[in-house]
Protein backbone atom coordinates (compact mmCIF):
# COMPACT_ATOMS: atom_id res chain seq x y z
CA UNK A 1 0.00 0.00 0.00
CA UNK A 2 1.30 3.67 -0.60
CA UNK A 3 1.47 5.60 1.96
CA UNK A 4 2.13 9.57 1.85
CA UNK A 5 4.11 10.77 4.82
CA UNK A 6 2.83 14.31 5.02
CA UNK A 7 2.03 17.41 7.31
CA UNK A 8 -0.59 19.76 8.22
CA UNK A 9 -1.31 22.51 10.42
CA UNK A 10 -3.40 21.62 13.81
CA UNK A 11 -5.81 24.25 15.80
CA UNK A 12 -3.17 26.43 17.44
CA UNK A 13 -0.68 26.26 14.57
CA UNK A 14 1.89 23.41 15.07
CA UNK A 15 2.28 21.21 12.54
CA UNK A 16 0.64 17.55 13.12
CA UNK A 17 2.39 14.63 11.38
CA UNK A 18 0.37 12.27 9.68
CA UNK A 19 0.28 9.38 7.48
CA UNK A 20 -1.93 8.60 4.18
CA UNK A 21 -2.65 4.98 3.27
CA UNK A 22 -3.69 4.80 -0.08
CA UNK A 23 -5.15 2.34 -1.95
CA UNK A 24 -3.10 0.26 -4.75
CA UNK A 25 -6.53 0.33 -6.85
CA UNK A 26 -9.27 2.87 -7.50
CA UNK A 27 -9.77 5.19 -4.80
CA UNK A 28 -13.31 4.64 -3.29
CA UNK A 29 -13.76 6.83 -0.25
CA UNK A 30 -11.33 8.15 2.28
CA UNK A 31 -11.16 7.75 6.71
CA UNK A 32 -10.09 9.73 9.25
CA UNK A 33 -8.16 7.49 12.18
CA UNK A 34 -7.93 9.59 15.39
CA UNK A 35 -5.90 7.58 18.19
CA UNK A 36 -6.43 6.72 21.33
CA UNK A 37 -5.27 9.12 24.74
CA UNK A 38 -1.45 9.50 24.56
CA UNK A 39 -0.69 6.78 21.68
CA UNK A 40 -0.31 8.23 18.03
CA UNK A 41 -0.61 7.47 14.62
CA UNK A 42 1.51 4.52 14.44
CA UNK A 43 0.57 2.10 17.32
CA UNK A 44 -0.31 -1.63 15.93
CA UNK A 45 -3.83 -1.44 15.86
CA UNK A 46 -4.30 1.63 13.40
CA UNK A 47 -1.14 0.38 10.80
CA UNK A 48 -3.50 -2.57 10.66
CA UNK A 49 -6.57 -1.21 10.26
CA UNK A 50 -5.61 1.28 7.96
CA UNK A 51 -3.95 -1.20 5.81
CA UNK A 52 -6.94 -3.16 5.26
CA UNK A 53 -9.57 -0.11 4.38
CA UNK A 54 -6.39 0.82 2.33
CA UNK A 55 -7.05 -3.08 0.55
CA UNK A 56 -10.36 -2.58 -0.32
CA UNK A 57 -9.83 0.80 -1.45
CA UNK A 58 -10.19 3.32 1.43
CA UNK A 59 -7.86 5.66 2.10
CA UNK A 60 -7.01 6.54 5.03
CA UNK A 61 -5.54 9.73 6.96
CA UNK A 62 -4.04 8.90 10.37
CA UNK A 63 -2.31 11.50 12.48
CA UNK A 64 -0.88 12.48 15.33
CA UNK A 65 -2.64 14.62 18.16
CA UNK A 66 -0.63 18.16 18.73
CA UNK A 67 2.35 17.67 21.05
CA UNK A 68 2.06 13.35 20.59
CA UNK A 69 3.82 11.70 18.47
CA UNK A 70 5.87 13.35 15.77
CA UNK A 71 3.73 16.61 15.78
CA UNK A 72 4.79 19.88 17.06
CA UNK A 73 3.38 21.29 20.15
CA UNK A 74 2.93 20.91 24.20
CA UNK A 75 0.83 18.16 25.28
CA UNK A 76 0.10 19.98 28.14
CA UNK A 77 -1.56 23.01 26.59
CA UNK A 78 -3.95 20.80 24.81
CA UNK A 79 -7.49 19.57 25.63
CA UNK A 80 -10.34 17.37 24.55
CA UNK A 81 -11.74 20.20 22.27
CA UNK A 82 -8.25 20.78 20.62
CA UNK A 83 -8.78 17.01 19.81
CA UNK A 84 -11.86 18.11 18.38
CA UNK A 85 -10.05 21.18 16.66
CA UNK A 86 -7.46 18.67 15.28
CA UNK A 87 -9.89 16.62 13.80
CA UNK A 88 -11.57 19.29 11.93
CA UNK A 89 -8.20 20.77 10.59
CA UNK A 90 -7.83 17.50 8.84
CA UNK A 91 -10.40 16.63 7.45
CA UNK A 92 -9.72 20.59 5.83
CA UNK A 93 -6.49 19.53 4.77
CA UNK A 94 -8.40 16.59 3.18
CA UNK A 95 -11.26 18.88 1.77
CA UNK A 96 -8.22 20.75 0.18
CA UNK A 97 -7.37 17.69 -1.43
CA UNK A 98 -10.69 16.58 -2.66
CA UNK A 99 -9.88 13.45 -0.39
CA UNK A 100 -13.52 14.90 2.16
CA UNK A 101 -13.72 12.06 4.85
CA UNK A 102 -16.94 9.81 4.54
CA UNK A 103 -16.04 7.77 7.39
CA UNK A 104 -14.50 9.08 10.90
CA UNK A 105 -13.00 6.02 12.80
CA UNK A 106 -11.82 6.81 16.16
CA UNK A 107 -9.86 4.53 19.33
CA UNK A 108 -10.45 5.06 22.98
CA UNK A 109 -11.06 8.44 23.36
CA UNK A 110 -10.06 9.66 19.80
CA UNK A 111 -13.74 7.79 19.23
CA UNK A 112 -15.16 10.28 21.93
CA UNK A 113 -13.13 12.87 19.53
CA UNK A 114 -14.98 11.44 16.60
CA UNK A 115 -18.03 11.73 18.09
CA UNK A 116 -18.20 15.06 18.91
CA UNK A 117 -16.67 16.58 15.44
CA UNK A 118 -18.66 14.41 13.60
CA UNK A 119 -21.94 17.13 13.42
CA UNK A 120 -19.35 19.96 12.48
CA UNK A 121 -17.96 17.57 9.32
CA UNK A 122 -20.70 17.40 6.79
CA UNK A 123 -18.77 14.85 4.55
CA UNK A 124 -19.28 11.84 6.97
CA UNK A 125 -21.41 8.87 6.18
CA UNK A 126 -20.35 6.64 8.86
CA UNK A 127 -18.47 7.12 12.24
CA UNK A 128 -16.76 3.81 13.93
CA UNK A 129 -15.94 3.44 17.76
CA UNK A 130 -13.24 1.34 19.15
CA UNK A 131 -13.58 0.52 23.14
CA UNK A 132 -14.84 4.77 23.20
CA UNK A 133 -15.68 6.43 26.98
CA UNK A 134 -19.34 7.71 26.50
CA UNK A 135 -17.69 10.55 29.15
CA UNK A 136 -14.08 11.88 28.03
CA UNK A 137 -13.84 12.83 31.48
CA UNK A 138 -13.26 8.71 32.31
CA UNK A 139 -9.79 9.07 31.49
CA UNK A 140 -8.77 10.33 34.23
CA UNK A 141 -8.61 7.16 35.90
CA UNK A 142 -4.98 6.81 34.18
CA UNK A 143 -3.60 8.84 36.69
CA UNK A 144 -6.23 9.51 39.51
CA UNK A 145 -3.42 9.80 41.99
CA UNK A 146 -2.23 12.92 40.60
CA UNK A 147 -5.26 14.66 41.26
CA UNK A 148 -5.10 16.54 44.01
CA UNK A 149 -1.40 17.70 42.71
CA UNK A 150 -2.87 18.87 40.03
CA UNK A 151 -5.69 20.73 41.70
CA UNK A 152 -3.23 22.62 44.05
CA UNK A 153 -0.31 23.40 41.56
CA UNK A 154 -2.32 23.48 37.99
CA UNK A 155 -0.62 20.93 36.58
CA UNK A 156 1.64 17.70 37.12
CA UNK A 157 3.76 15.05 35.73
CA UNK A 158 2.35 11.48 35.39
CA UNK A 159 2.96 8.60 33.84
CA UNK A 160 1.40 7.01 31.12
CA UNK A 161 2.32 3.94 29.43
CA UNK A 162 5.42 3.79 30.57
CA UNK A 163 6.14 7.57 29.56
CA UNK A 164 6.04 10.90 31.20
CA UNK A 165 2.97 13.82 30.12
CA UNK A 166 2.15 16.85 31.89
CA UNK A 167 -1.73 17.07 32.69
CA UNK A 168 -2.96 20.48 33.41
CA UNK A 169 -6.49 21.91 35.01
CA UNK A 170 -7.54 22.81 32.05
CA UNK A 171 -7.28 19.57 30.66
CA UNK A 172 -9.27 18.55 33.35
CA UNK A 173 -11.70 21.07 32.89
CA UNK A 174 -12.13 20.75 29.50
CA UNK A 175 -12.99 17.01 29.72
CA UNK A 176 -15.59 17.68 32.62
CA UNK A 177 -17.27 19.54 30.08
CA UNK A 178 -17.15 17.01 27.00
CA UNK A 179 -20.89 16.48 26.92
CA UNK A 180 -21.33 13.70 24.32
CA UNK A 181 -25.10 13.20 24.36
CA UNK A 182 -25.95 15.88 22.09
CA UNK A 183 -23.49 14.68 19.30
CA UNK A 184 -24.84 11.37 19.08
CA UNK A 185 -28.18 12.43 19.09
CA UNK A 186 -27.61 14.70 16.35
CA UNK A 187 -25.42 12.99 14.56
CA UNK A 188 -26.29 12.16 10.84
CA UNK A 189 -24.28 9.53 10.19
CA UNK A 190 -24.46 5.54 10.12
CA UNK A 191 -22.73 4.67 13.43
CA UNK A 192 -20.74 1.21 14.44
CA UNK A 193 -19.68 1.05 17.99
CA UNK A 194 -17.11 -1.72 18.57
CA UNK A 195 -15.91 -2.52 22.16
CA UNK A 196 -14.62 -5.52 24.23
CA UNK A 197 -16.51 -7.03 27.07
CA UNK A 198 -13.60 -7.85 29.56
CA UNK A 199 -11.87 -4.20 28.53
CA UNK A 200 -10.46 -3.05 31.45
CA UNK A 201 -9.61 0.87 30.82
CA UNK A 202 -13.16 1.85 29.43
CA UNK A 203 -15.32 -0.56 30.17
CA UNK A 204 -18.45 -2.03 28.17
CA UNK A 205 -20.82 -0.02 30.06
CA UNK A 206 -19.74 3.02 27.54
CA UNK A 207 -20.22 1.49 24.52
CA UNK A 208 -23.93 1.04 26.07
CA UNK A 209 -24.54 3.90 26.94
CA UNK A 210 -23.05 5.49 23.28
CA UNK A 211 -25.47 2.78 21.76
CA UNK A 212 -28.71 4.23 24.05
CA UNK A 213 -27.60 7.94 23.10
CA UNK A 214 -27.54 7.39 19.12
CA UNK A 215 -30.42 7.34 16.89
CA UNK A 216 -30.34 4.69 13.91
CA UNK A 217 -28.88 3.60 11.84
CA UNK A 218 -26.48 1.76 14.60
CA UNK A 219 -24.35 -0.98 15.30
CA UNK A 220 -22.58 -2.29 18.20
CA UNK A 221 -20.12 -5.41 17.64
CA UNK A 222 -18.17 -7.17 20.31
CA UNK A 223 -14.20 -7.24 19.65
CA UNK A 224 -14.64 -10.48 22.53
CA UNK A 225 -11.49 -10.94 24.50
CA UNK A 226 -9.16 -8.06 22.60
CA UNK A 227 -7.39 -5.87 24.98
CA UNK A 228 -7.92 -2.26 25.54
CA UNK A 229 -5.15 -1.52 22.76
CA UNK A 230 -6.32 -4.24 19.97
CA UNK A 231 -2.57 -5.25 20.36
CA UNK A 232 -3.50 -8.81 19.16
CA UNK A 233 -2.61 -8.74 15.40
CA UNK A 234 -5.78 -11.33 14.69
CA UNK A 235 -8.00 -9.06 17.01
CA UNK A 236 -7.08 -5.64 14.48
CA UNK A 237 -7.62 -7.65 11.56
CA UNK A 238 -11.23 -8.74 12.81
CA UNK A 239 -11.94 -5.31 13.73
CA UNK A 240 -10.73 -4.09 9.73
CA UNK A 241 -12.69 -6.46 8.42
CA UNK A 242 -15.98 -5.83 10.33
CA UNK A 243 -15.32 -2.15 9.40
CA UNK A 244 -14.69 -2.40 5.81
CA UNK A 245 -17.95 -4.83 5.17
CA UNK A 246 -20.25 -2.43 7.70
CA UNK A 247 -18.61 0.47 5.86
CA UNK A 248 -19.48 -0.81 2.54
CA UNK A 249 -23.33 -0.44 3.11
CA UNK A 250 -23.20 3.35 3.88
CA UNK A 251 -20.30 4.44 1.42
CA UNK A 252 -20.26 4.37 -2.53
CA UNK A 253 -17.82 1.83 -2.62
CA UNK A 254 -18.46 1.01 -5.92
CA UNK A 255 -15.30 0.89 -8.00
CA UNK A 256 -14.85 2.59 -11.64
CA UNK A 257 -15.24 0.09 -14.48
CA UNK A 258 -11.70 -0.55 -16.10
CA UNK A 259 -10.76 0.10 -19.24
CA UNK A 260 -11.00 -2.31 -22.40
CA UNK A 261 -8.65 -5.10 -22.21
CA UNK A 262 -7.51 -4.08 -18.71
CA UNK A 263 -6.05 -7.01 -17.09
CA UNK A 264 -7.61 -8.98 -13.90
CA UNK A 265 -6.78 -7.48 -10.66
CA UNK A 266 -3.50 -8.46 -8.39
CA UNK A 267 -4.12 -10.84 -5.90
CA UNK A 268 -2.10 -9.28 -2.49
CA UNK A 269 -1.06 -11.63 0.23
CA UNK A 270 0.00 -10.01 3.32
CA UNK A 271 1.25 -11.28 6.83
CA UNK A 272 -1.54 -10.62 9.37
CA UNK A 273 0.73 -12.72 12.56
CA UNK A 274 4.91 -12.24 12.34
CA UNK A 275 4.20 -15.16 15.22
CA UNK A 276 2.47 -17.37 12.75
CA UNK A 277 1.16 -18.55 9.42
CA UNK A 278 -1.80 -16.31 9.22
CA UNK A 279 -1.95 -14.11 6.10
CA UNK A 280 -4.74 -11.60 4.43
CA UNK A 281 -5.36 -12.19 1.21
CA UNK A 282 -6.83 -9.31 -1.20
CA UNK A 283 -8.16 -9.57 -4.69
CA UNK A 284 -9.34 -6.14 -6.08
CA UNK A 285 -11.26 -3.95 -3.91
CA UNK A 286 -14.25 -6.84 -3.21
CA UNK A 287 -12.78 -10.31 -2.14
CA UNK A 288 -10.87 -11.14 0.67
CA UNK A 289 -9.72 -14.37 2.36
CA UNK A 290 -7.13 -15.72 4.81
CA UNK A 291 -4.74 -18.48 4.28
CA UNK A 292 -2.84 -20.22 7.40
CA UNK A 293 -1.13 -23.50 8.09
CA UNK A 294 -2.65 -26.38 10.31
CA UNK A 295 -2.47 -26.37 13.96
CA UNK A 296 0.63 -29.42 13.21
CA UNK A 297 2.56 -27.01 11.22
CA UNK A 298 2.74 -24.12 13.44
CA UNK A 299 -0.15 -22.06 12.52
CA UNK A 300 -3.09 -21.31 14.11
CA UNK A 301 -5.93 -22.88 11.48
CA UNK A 302 -8.04 -19.98 11.13
CA UNK A 303 -8.13 -20.40 7.12
CA UNK A 304 -7.33 -23.20 4.16
CA UNK A 305 -3.62 -23.57 3.83
CA UNK A 306 -2.12 -22.84 0.17
CA UNK A 307 -2.35 -26.22 -0.68
CA UNK A 308 -5.83 -26.06 0.19
CA UNK A 309 -6.24 -22.91 -2.15
CA UNK A 310 -4.93 -24.64 -5.10
CA UNK A 311 -7.15 -27.86 -4.89
CA UNK A 312 -10.43 -25.51 -4.34
CA UNK A 313 -9.34 -23.61 -7.36
CA UNK A 314 -9.15 -27.17 -9.52
CA UNK A 315 -12.21 -28.12 -7.82
CA UNK A 316 -14.23 -24.76 -8.57
CA UNK A 317 -12.71 -24.55 -12.18
CA UNK A 318 -13.79 -28.15 -12.98
CA UNK A 319 -17.47 -27.49 -11.61
CA UNK A 320 -17.63 -24.26 -13.63
CA UNK A 321 -16.27 -26.37 -17.11
CA UNK A 322 -19.02 -29.03 -16.51
CA UNK A 323 -21.52 -26.60 -16.11
CA UNK A 324 -20.59 -24.44 -19.00
CA UNK A 325 -20.65 -27.44 -21.63
CA UNK A 326 -23.48 -28.79 -20.26
CA UNK A 327 -25.36 -25.31 -20.36
CA UNK A 328 -24.17 -25.37 -24.03
CA UNK A 329 -25.47 -28.62 -25.05
CA UNK A 330 -29.03 -28.49 -22.86
CA UNK A 331 -27.95 -31.35 -20.85
CA UNK A 332 -30.05 -31.89 -17.84
CA UNK A 333 -27.59 -31.48 -15.56
CA UNK A 334 -29.17 -30.32 -12.30
CA UNK A 335 -25.88 -30.47 -9.53
CA UNK A 336 -22.30 -30.53 -9.86
CA UNK A 337 -20.08 -31.72 -6.86
CA UNK A 338 -16.42 -32.01 -6.43
CA UNK A 339 -14.16 -33.82 -4.28
CA UNK A 340 -10.56 -32.78 -4.47
CA UNK A 341 -7.26 -34.83 -2.61
CA UNK A 342 -3.62 -33.79 -2.63
CA UNK A 343 -1.00 -35.72 -1.83
CA UNK A 344 3.01 -36.60 -2.92
CA UNK A 345 3.31 -39.36 -4.32
CA UNK A 346 6.47 -40.79 -5.80
CA UNK A 347 7.33 -40.90 -9.69
CA UNK A 348 9.72 -42.87 -10.98
CA UNK A 349 12.06 -41.18 -13.50
CA UNK A 350 12.86 -44.02 -16.46
CA UNK A 351 16.04 -42.83 -17.59
CA UNK A 352 17.28 -42.75 -14.73
CA UNK A 353 16.05 -44.58 -12.38
CA UNK A 354 15.26 -42.32 -9.54
CA UNK A 355 12.27 -41.76 -7.57
CA UNK A 356 10.56 -37.73 -6.80
CA UNK A 357 8.07 -36.76 -4.83
CA UNK A 358 5.25 -35.00 -7.21
CA UNK A 359 2.18 -33.34 -6.25
CA UNK A 360 -1.01 -35.71 -7.09
CA UNK A 361 -4.33 -34.28 -6.78
CA UNK A 362 -6.95 -36.51 -7.13
CA UNK A 363 -11.15 -35.51 -8.03
CA UNK A 364 -14.46 -37.45 -7.41
CA UNK A 365 -17.07 -36.22 -9.41
CA UNK A 366 -20.54 -36.38 -8.61
CA UNK A 367 -22.99 -35.54 -11.40
CA UNK A 368 -26.99 -34.83 -10.57
CA UNK A 369 -29.50 -34.88 -13.09
CA UNK A 370 -31.07 -37.88 -15.34
CA UNK A 371 -28.08 -37.73 -17.79
CA UNK A 372 -27.60 -40.97 -19.88
CA UNK A 373 -24.34 -43.40 -19.74
CA UNK A 374 -22.82 -40.92 -22.20
CA UNK A 375 -23.26 -37.93 -21.08
CA UNK A 376 -21.60 -38.75 -17.98
CA UNK A 377 -18.46 -40.17 -20.02
CA UNK A 378 -18.47 -37.16 -22.11
CA UNK A 379 -18.59 -34.76 -18.97
CA UNK A 380 -16.00 -36.72 -17.32
CA UNK A 381 -13.91 -36.14 -20.42
CA UNK A 382 -14.70 -32.27 -20.32
CA UNK A 383 -13.75 -32.13 -16.61
CA UNK A 384 -10.12 -32.75 -18.23
CA UNK A 385 -10.29 -29.39 -20.47
CA UNK A 386 -10.58 -27.02 -17.47
CA UNK A 387 -7.95 -24.07 -17.70
CA UNK A 388 -6.63 -24.81 -14.31
CA UNK A 389 -6.14 -28.57 -15.11
CA UNK A 390 -4.76 -27.65 -18.05
CA UNK A 391 -2.08 -25.22 -16.12
CA UNK A 392 -1.88 -28.32 -13.26
CA UNK A 393 -0.64 -31.12 -16.19
CA UNK A 394 1.83 -28.41 -18.05
CA UNK A 395 3.31 -26.54 -14.87
CA UNK A 396 4.02 -22.69 -15.59
CA UNK A 397 6.74 -20.43 -15.59
CA UNK A 398 7.03 -17.88 -12.37
CA UNK A 399 9.18 -15.08 -12.64
CA UNK A 400 9.72 -13.44 -9.12
CA UNK A 401 10.76 -9.97 -8.32
CA UNK A 402 11.64 -7.94 -5.41
CA UNK A 403 9.33 -4.81 -4.92
CA UNK A 404 10.90 -1.70 -3.83
CA UNK A 405 9.20 -0.01 -0.45
CA UNK A 406 6.01 1.67 -1.84
CA UNK A 407 6.39 5.09 0.57
CA UNK A 408 6.16 8.09 -0.93
CA UNK A 409 7.42 11.25 0.69
CA UNK A 410 6.10 14.55 -0.65
CA UNK A 411 8.82 17.38 -1.48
Amino acid sequence: MPTERITFKGHSGDMLAARLDLPDGPHLATALFAHCFTCSKDIPAARRISARLAAMGIAVLRFDFTGLGHSEGEFANTSFTSNVDDLIAACKYLDARDMSPSMLIGHSLGGAAVLKAAPQLPSTKAVVTLGAPFDPQHVTHNFEDALPEIAVKGVAEVQLGGRPFKIGKTFLDDIAQGELTPAITHLKAALLIMHAPLDDTVSINNATEIFLAAKHPKSFVTLDDADHLITRASDAEYAAEVIAAWASRYLDLAPPAPPPGAPEGVVRVTEVDPDGFLQDIQSGPHHHAQADEPLSYGGTNKAMSPYGYLASGLGACTSMTIRMYARRKGWPLIGVRVDVTHDKVHAQDAETATETRIDSFTREILLEGPLSNDQRTRLLEIADKCPVHKTLERGAVIVTKLAQIPEKIPT
